[in-house]
Protein backbone atom coordinates (compact mmCIF):
# COMPACT_ATOMS: atom_id res chain seq x y z
CA UNK A 1 0.00 0.00 0.00
CA UNK A 2 1.18 3.80 -0.80
CA UNK A 3 0.90 5.37 2.41
CA UNK A 4 2.59 8.45 4.21
CA UNK A 5 5.75 8.22 6.38
CA UNK A 6 4.05 8.21 10.26
CA UNK A 7 6.66 9.51 12.87
CA UNK A 8 4.78 9.24 16.21
CA UNK A 9 5.54 12.61 17.73
CA UNK A 10 4.55 12.94 21.59
CA UNK A 11 5.42 14.83 24.55
CA UNK A 12 5.50 12.29 27.76
CA UNK A 13 6.11 11.92 31.85
CA UNK A 14 8.44 9.32 33.10
CA UNK A 15 5.86 6.67 33.39
CA UNK A 16 4.62 6.94 29.97
CA UNK A 17 1.38 9.38 30.50
CA UNK A 18 0.34 11.91 27.54
CA UNK A 19 -1.76 13.57 29.47
CA UNK A 20 -2.38 14.72 32.77
CA UNK A 21 -1.28 17.11 35.67
CA UNK A 22 2.21 16.65 34.46
CA UNK A 23 1.59 18.53 31.84
CA UNK A 24 0.99 22.45 33.98
CA UNK A 25 4.12 22.61 35.34
CA UNK A 26 6.48 25.06 34.60
CA UNK A 27 9.17 22.53 33.27
CA UNK A 28 6.79 20.80 31.15
CA UNK A 29 5.17 24.02 29.39
CA UNK A 30 9.06 24.72 28.91
CA UNK A 31 9.84 21.29 27.39
CA UNK A 32 7.27 21.78 25.40
CA UNK A 33 8.98 24.19 23.52
CA UNK A 34 11.00 21.81 22.40
CA UNK A 35 8.67 19.07 21.59
CA UNK A 36 7.25 22.21 18.93
CA UNK A 37 10.82 22.99 17.52
CA UNK A 38 11.22 19.04 16.76
CA UNK A 39 7.86 18.91 15.08
CA UNK A 40 8.70 21.89 12.84
CA UNK A 41 12.38 20.43 12.27
CA UNK A 42 10.57 17.31 10.80
CA UNK A 43 9.10 19.21 7.54
CA UNK A 44 6.38 17.14 7.27
CA UNK A 45 3.40 17.53 4.98
CA UNK A 46 0.91 17.57 8.19
CA UNK A 47 0.19 16.33 11.12
CA UNK A 48 -3.22 13.93 12.52
CA UNK A 49 -4.80 14.07 15.96
CA UNK A 50 -7.90 12.39 17.49
CA UNK A 51 -11.05 14.66 18.06
CA UNK A 52 -10.09 15.23 22.18
CA UNK A 53 -6.83 16.23 20.93
CA UNK A 54 -8.01 18.66 18.35
CA UNK A 55 -10.74 20.47 20.59
CA UNK A 56 -8.16 20.74 23.15
CA UNK A 57 -5.80 22.22 21.15
CA UNK A 58 -7.54 24.59 18.04
CA UNK A 59 -10.90 24.52 18.68
CA UNK A 60 -11.89 25.38 22.42
CA UNK A 61 -14.70 22.05 22.58
CA UNK A 62 -16.62 24.37 20.35
CA UNK A 63 -19.39 22.31 19.07
CA UNK A 64 -20.68 22.90 15.21
CA UNK A 65 -24.00 24.74 14.17
CA UNK A 66 -26.19 22.28 12.37
CA UNK A 67 -29.61 23.46 12.77
CA UNK A 68 -29.32 25.98 9.73
CA UNK A 69 -28.21 22.56 7.52
CA UNK A 70 -31.03 20.28 8.44
CA UNK A 71 -32.73 18.56 4.81
CA UNK A 72 -30.03 19.80 2.85
CA UNK A 73 -29.09 16.94 0.82
CA UNK A 74 -25.62 16.38 0.22
CA UNK A 75 -23.11 13.89 -1.66
CA UNK A 76 -21.51 11.20 0.39
CA UNK A 77 -18.02 10.96 -1.34
CA UNK A 78 -14.14 12.17 -0.75
CA UNK A 79 -13.95 16.23 -1.07
CA UNK A 80 -10.74 17.57 -1.62
CA UNK A 81 -11.28 21.35 -0.81
CA UNK A 82 -7.88 22.67 -1.77
CA UNK A 83 -4.78 21.58 -1.61
CA UNK A 84 -2.21 23.06 0.82
CA UNK A 85 1.60 23.00 1.74
CA UNK A 86 0.58 21.68 5.35
CA UNK A 87 -2.13 19.71 6.67
CA UNK A 88 -4.18 18.93 9.36
CA UNK A 89 -5.63 15.71 9.61
CA UNK A 90 -8.61 14.77 12.13
CA UNK A 91 -10.05 11.96 13.30
CA UNK A 92 -13.65 12.80 13.85
CA UNK A 93 -15.77 9.52 13.03
CA UNK A 94 -19.09 11.19 13.75
CA UNK A 95 -18.74 14.09 13.45
CA UNK A 96 -18.54 16.40 16.06
CA UNK A 97 -15.78 19.32 15.87
CA UNK A 98 -16.72 23.24 15.65
CA UNK A 99 -13.99 24.40 13.65
CA UNK A 100 -13.64 27.99 12.76
CA UNK A 101 -12.64 28.05 9.43
CA UNK A 102 -10.97 25.75 7.08
CA UNK A 103 -7.17 26.34 8.29
CA UNK A 104 -6.02 26.19 11.73
CA UNK A 105 -5.05 29.29 13.39
CA UNK A 106 -1.75 28.76 15.41
CA UNK A 107 1.04 31.24 16.70
CA UNK A 108 3.21 28.27 15.84
CA UNK A 109 4.40 28.16 12.59
CA UNK A 110 4.42 24.15 12.34
CA UNK A 111 0.67 24.76 12.90
CA UNK A 112 -0.35 27.70 11.60
CA UNK A 113 -2.35 27.61 8.04
CA UNK A 114 -2.48 24.11 8.09
CA UNK A 115 -5.84 22.50 5.87
CA UNK A 116 -7.73 20.58 7.72
CA UNK A 117 -8.95 17.15 6.50
CA UNK A 118 -11.57 15.37 8.46
CA UNK A 119 -11.65 11.47 8.91
CA UNK A 120 -15.16 10.58 8.71
CA UNK A 121 -17.24 7.26 9.12
CA UNK A 122 -20.32 6.70 7.28
CA UNK A 123 -22.12 7.30 11.08
CA UNK A 124 -22.04 11.03 10.20
CA UNK A 125 -25.07 13.43 10.02
CA UNK A 126 -25.66 14.98 6.71
CA UNK A 127 -25.99 17.98 8.44
CA UNK A 128 -22.20 17.86 9.58
CA UNK A 129 -21.04 17.41 6.07
CA UNK A 130 -23.01 20.34 4.78
CA UNK A 131 -21.14 22.07 7.57
CA UNK A 132 -17.75 21.28 6.24
CA UNK A 133 -18.52 22.51 2.88
CA UNK A 134 -19.67 25.72 4.05
CA UNK A 135 -16.30 26.13 5.82
CA UNK A 136 -14.35 24.20 2.75
CA UNK A 137 -13.23 21.74 4.58
CA UNK A 138 -11.93 18.65 2.75
CA UNK A 139 -13.02 15.23 4.51
CA UNK A 140 -12.54 11.53 3.68
CA UNK A 141 -14.66 8.63 4.24
CA UNK A 142 -13.18 6.05 6.63
CA UNK A 143 -15.07 3.26 7.97
CA UNK A 144 -18.77 2.18 8.50
CA UNK A 145 -18.46 3.16 12.49
CA UNK A 146 -15.13 2.95 12.93
CA UNK A 147 -11.59 5.00 11.24
CA UNK A 148 -10.42 2.60 9.01
CA UNK A 149 -6.47 3.76 9.89
CA UNK A 150 -4.77 1.90 6.75
CA UNK A 151 -7.67 3.60 4.56
CA UNK A 152 -7.08 7.02 6.12
CA UNK A 153 -3.56 6.93 5.05
CA UNK A 154 -3.74 5.37 1.53
CA UNK A 155 -6.77 8.19 0.57
CA UNK A 156 -4.13 10.86 1.94
CA UNK A 157 -1.26 9.82 0.20
CA UNK A 158 -3.73 9.19 -3.20
CA UNK A 159 -5.65 12.63 -3.11
CA UNK A 160 -3.55 14.92 -1.02
CA UNK A 161 0.08 13.64 -2.19
CA UNK A 162 1.06 13.26 1.68
CA UNK A 163 4.12 11.52 2.19
CA UNK A 164 5.12 12.43 5.79
CA UNK A 165 2.67 12.72 8.68
CA UNK A 166 3.35 13.57 12.71
CA UNK A 167 1.25 11.82 14.50
CA UNK A 168 0.74 13.62 17.73
CA UNK A 169 -2.41 11.28 19.44
CA UNK A 170 -3.71 11.01 22.18
CA UNK A 171 -3.66 7.80 22.90
CA UNK A 172 -6.87 6.08 21.44
CA UNK A 173 -5.40 7.42 18.35
CA UNK A 174 -2.09 6.30 18.74
CA UNK A 175 -3.11 2.80 19.14
CA UNK A 176 -5.64 2.99 16.37
CA UNK A 177 -2.68 3.34 14.27
CA UNK A 178 0.26 0.82 16.44
CA UNK A 179 -2.66 -2.53 15.99
CA UNK A 180 -2.25 -1.71 12.14
CA UNK A 181 1.28 -1.68 12.26
CA UNK A 182 1.77 1.75 10.64
CA UNK A 183 3.81 3.74 12.95
CA UNK A 184 7.46 3.60 11.25
CA UNK A 185 9.64 6.52 13.72
CA UNK A 186 8.45 7.08 17.26
CA UNK A 187 9.80 10.35 18.81
CA UNK A 188 9.19 11.17 22.83
CA UNK A 189 10.02 14.20 24.37
CA UNK A 190 10.34 12.70 28.02
CA UNK A 191 9.48 15.22 31.30
CA UNK A 192 11.40 14.21 33.98
CA UNK A 193 8.09 14.32 36.05
CA UNK A 194 6.73 11.04 37.59
CA UNK A 195 2.31 11.72 37.03
CA UNK A 196 1.42 10.25 40.07
CA UNK A 197 -1.63 12.64 40.23
CA UNK A 198 -4.50 11.54 38.15
CA UNK A 199 -5.45 9.52 35.40
CA UNK A 200 -3.55 10.54 32.93
CA UNK A 201 -3.76 8.35 29.19
CA UNK A 202 -1.02 6.41 28.54
CA UNK A 203 1.10 6.75 25.06
CA UNK A 204 -1.04 3.50 24.21
CA UNK A 205 -4.43 3.95 25.71
CA UNK A 206 -5.47 0.41 24.40
CA UNK A 207 -3.41 -2.92 24.37
CA UNK A 208 -2.62 -4.25 21.00
CA UNK A 209 -2.02 -7.81 22.58
CA UNK A 210 1.93 -8.08 20.99
CA UNK A 211 5.18 -6.94 21.31
CA UNK A 212 6.87 -4.75 18.72
CA UNK A 213 10.29 -3.95 18.60
CA UNK A 214 11.82 -0.73 17.56
CA UNK A 215 15.75 0.49 17.45
CA UNK A 216 16.81 3.18 19.40
CA UNK A 217 18.34 5.83 16.96
CA UNK A 218 18.92 9.09 19.26
CA UNK A 219 18.75 10.16 22.75
CA UNK A 220 19.31 13.72 22.97
CA UNK A 221 19.23 15.64 26.78
CA UNK A 222 17.46 19.05 26.17
CA UNK A 223 18.41 21.87 27.65
CA UNK A 224 15.22 22.49 28.88
CA UNK A 225 15.46 19.38 31.12
CA UNK A 226 13.81 16.92 28.86
CA UNK A 227 15.23 14.13 26.74
CA UNK A 228 14.56 13.38 23.05
CA UNK A 229 14.39 9.89 22.29
CA UNK A 230 14.03 8.32 18.66
CA UNK A 231 13.21 5.40 17.53
CA UNK A 232 12.93 3.65 13.78
CA UNK A 233 11.64 0.36 13.11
Amino acid sequence: MERPYIILHMVTSIDGKVTGDFLDSEKAKEICEDYYRIHREYKADGFICGRITMEGSFTGGKSPELDKFKGVEVKRCDKVAKKADLYAISIDPHGRLGWYDSDISDYDPGYDKAHIVEALTDMVSDEYIAFLDSKNISYVFCGKDKIDASLLLEKLYKLFGIQKLMLEGGGLTDTLFFTKNLIDEISLVMTPIIDGCGDGIDLFAKKSGECVEFTLNKAIPLDSGGLWLNFKK
